[in-house]
């Protein structure tokens, strides 16, 4: 079945563009794709609405286990910001159109599936913060990272609130303030990203990630996931109560009950997701 595809913005001629958003769902995998790799899969507010769209559609999906997302082609997962596609026109008037990329970080972190980042290329502004933003990155090794926006006269706002919980903040701000771009070992090394990978092994490394993931129990996958991001802000004792309230939620899980059964007899759990 061919995968489906979300109509992008209008392109720098002002003639209908190409670029599209694709989703496809195999095999409790739902592959997203920014796909407009002649200009490197840039993001326009309007096609940062349809990736939302597409993160929520495998949210809905009970099929669904694992959500991958990358850039089409070889040379890029994004290269940030469409400027050509109305990014900062009207500044006042279409505030609310600039909240997309809000939106789609919000419900990045709160699909109950886990979200494989497919770093292919590279990822600049925009597209860095989304790509860090997934649960699990993982970048091919020609993969290069950064927030260039100082250059044009911009600063990387929404992405920050992402960034500054994943960066030690002295070398986010360097990189903020003086639109460096780091290579895939730097990016690891500040744990921006899972892992880094020769470029012909990228997809077999995602495939890996992707069968992990598919052999845990997607009832703890969500609890654990909506955890991990809902703990990250409070102060120690806050958190160790929200924890404690986690354990016993998983605890009245089948999933919970189930593992632990199949621990103790010795056999491979069988998942039902609640």
């Amino acid at each position: 079945m061919a995968p489906d595809r979300f109509l992008g913005s209008v392109s720098r001629s002002g003639a209908k563009g190409v670029r599209v958003i694709t989703y496809e769902a195999v095999e409790s995998v739902a592959r997203i794709v920014i796909d407009d790799p002649d200009r490197r899969n840039p993001l326009s507010n309007a096609e940062m609405r349809h990736l939302h769209t597409a993160i929520d559609r495998s949210a809905a999906d009970p099929d669904v286990r694992v959500v991958v997302l990358t850039g089409a082609g070889t040379e890029a997962f994004s290269a940030g910001g469409d400027l050509a596609g109305g990014f900062i026109d009207e500044p006042l008037e279409r505030h609310g159109e600039r909240g997309a990329l809000v939106g789609l970080l919000r419900a990045m972190m709160q699909n109950p599936k886990p979200i494989v980042a497919r770093v292919n290329g590279i990822a600049l502004g925009g597209g860095f913060g989304i790509a860090v933003a997934a649960d699990i990155t993982i970048a091919a090794d020609h993969a290069r990272m950064g927030t260039p926006e100082i250059g044009i006269g911009l600063w990387p706002m929404m992405i920050s609130a992402v960034l500054v919980r994943t960066m030690p903040r002295k070398a986010l701000l360097d990189m903020m303030l003086t639109g460096r771009v780091i290579d895939a070992d730097e990016a690891l090394a500040h744990g921006l990203v899972t892992r880094v990978v020769p470029r012909d092994e990228l997809d077999e490394a995602v495939d890996a990630a992707t069968a992990a993931l598919i052999d845990r129990s997607p009832a703890a996958l969500a609890l654990g996931k909506r955890a991990f991001y809902a703990m990250q802000d409070l102060d120690i004792d806050s958190a160790l109560d929200l924890l404690h309230l986690g354990l016993t939620a998983q605890a009245m899980t089948e999933d919970g009950v189930e593992g632990v059964a199949a621990f103790l007899d010795k056999r491979a759990p069988s998942w039902r997701g609640r």
